[in-house]
């Protein structure tokens, strides 16, 4: 990935480094009670699990620097459940309080009591979904509870706990609703064991009679892809680490099953891709499928100016597959020049770098741009995952002294703010409906179906392909 920073700037601000900020203050001596973390030019490069929980929560004299605090709230999850963690915050801010109340300071209490609050009030915002476990939010109105009776006279930490209430249960069930409406419009088009027709009837509409303009494909996919990678939160793409560790780490891709949104974001790569194989397959004369394999290479070519990455990479992969790569006679038809081009930047040798140097020059192009379009990055989702996956296995959690490598998760996090700064952008295009339509629900051919219908278009051409052809016709006919 690059390594241009790149500020999560909903949640964090425009002002978060990862380092110590003049002004906000020092837990203690800068460090915790137990001088457990280290720092290295400022920045918290490590610390002991409970240490890195007592940096999190405020004092009288000290609030967390915002990107510590959403880089922790996110990583921990690798370490402790977020209801437990907030447990422990819990059992942290009744200790501050009973040393308050306690002591000399007592008329600071609803100076703490407002910085808890605001820390609830990140942690709600920037994760909504920690909170939809009954013991969390047990845990939140436990804490609530202890720090409304320290201003008691005029209501302006109650206030502000109602409000984020309110606000974190809207968000909730705006998250419940849209995952409900997408189960229900979930489409059953990958279904495997089924062998579609090989030919389709003369008057069935293909992805020509809906859209010849390769742009406008192009900025249809592009709506697409930004609608479904907006519902991915910065959690979702943590438990591709936090369910790692128990997996066996050839298995990466079977982590995007934990949550919906990644599962389905995976799933509409795939059915691209497929669809993509099914509407060149599908062409009867063979001047049309050069004419549609030409189409497809444009319109992957937009994708690519626009900087809609994943989508151009499925739409090669697509017309990699086999059932279309063995139509050489089409192929040979096809001017070519334009996908060696695009092959090029998807080129996987030297771990991707082709395709990583055009993913940083349109990340720096969106980071200086006037424009929503210009501000489009939407890069190869499976790649973005196994830098992950990879960030992860090389680097340990923990340090040989027992501390937590926060180093190691400072990167992940930003990998992480930076993918999510991405999906914020709101697309400039025109959505037209019909042609999303058709993307999103016109029949895809199962693999069996392919490889019937490019063998009805092009023969077997070897012992390989008539042995599969002979048995792709013996299950047609058991299935009969």
């Amino acid at each position: 990935m690059p390594q241009t920073s790149v500020v999560f700037s909903s949640i964090l601000g425009p002002s978060c480094s990862g380092q110590v900020q003049p002004g906000m203050g020092e837990r203690g001596s800068g460090a915790s009670s137990s001088g457990d973390l280290v720092f290295q030019e400022g920045r918290l490069i490590s610390g002991s699990l409970e240490a890195l929980m007592e940096h999190l929560v405020p004092t009288v004299d000290y609030y967390p620097d915002r990107t510590y605090i959403f880089t922790f709230l996110l990583s921990s999850r690798v370490f402790i459940p977020p209801h437990d963690l907030l447990a422990r915050v819990g059992q942290i801010c009744l200790e501050q309080r009973q040393q308050l109340e306690t002591g000399s300071e007592k008329a600071k209490l609803k100076s703490f009591s407002a910085k808890i609050v605001q820390l609830l009030k990140e942690w709600t915002e920037a994760f909504p979904y920690d909170f939809q476990d009954e013991k969390a939010m047990a845990e939140l109105k436990a804490i609530t509870h202890r720090v409304t009776q320290c201003d008691e006279e005029n209501g302006t930490v109650k206030k502000a706990i109602a409000q984020m209430t309110q606000s974190l249960l809207l968000s909730l069930a705006a998250r419940n609703q849209l995952q409900e409406l997408r189960e229900k419009l979930r489409s059953p088009a990958m279904d495997k064991g089924s062998v579609l027709k090989a030919k389709p009837p003369a008057t069935q509409k293909d992805i020509l009679g809906v859209c010849c303009d390769p742009l406008v494909l192009a900025q249809q996919l592009t709506h697409i892809e930004l609608e479904r990678v907006s519902s991915i939160h910065p959690e979702d793409l943590m438990q591709i680490v936090s369910h790692m560790d128990s997996r066996d780490k050839h298995r990466c891709r079977g982590d995007l099953t934990k949550t919906y949104s990644l599962e389905a974001y995976d799933n509409w790569f795939n059915c691209l891709s497929m669809l993509v194989a099914t509407e060149v397959c599908r062409v009867v004369k063979k001047k049309h499928r050069t004419r549609m394999l030409e189409f497809f290479i444009d319109v992957a070519r937009e994708c690519f100016n626009i900087g809609n990455f994943n989508s151009m990479m499925a739409i090669i992969s697509g017309m990699n597959l086999s059932p279309v790569a063995r139509l050489k006679k089409t192929w040979s038809k096809v001017k070519t020049a334009k996908f060696d081009v695009l092959e090029h930047h998807m080129d996987p040798s030297s771990n991707f770098c082709n395709y990583r140097t055009a993913l940083q020059g349109a990340t720096q192009r969106s980071q200086m741009a006037n424009s929503s379009r210009e501000k489009i990055v939407i890069p190869v989702f499976n790649l973005f995952v196994k830098d992950i996956y990879f960030l992860h296995k090389i680097h340990t959690n923990h340090l040989p002294n027992g501390h937590v490598n926060f180093k190691k998760f400072w990167e992940i996090s930003r990998q992480i703010h930076e993918f999510m700064t991405w999906t914020q952008v709101e697309c400039p295009f025109e959505k037209d409906k019909k042609i999303q339509n058709y993307l999103l629900t016109a029949p895809i051919y199962s693999e069996e179906a392919l490889f019937i219908a490019s063998f009805e278009s092009e023969g077997p051409e070897n012992h390989m392909e008539k042995d599969s052809w002979k048995t792709l016709r013996t299950t047609l006919l058991n299935r009969a």
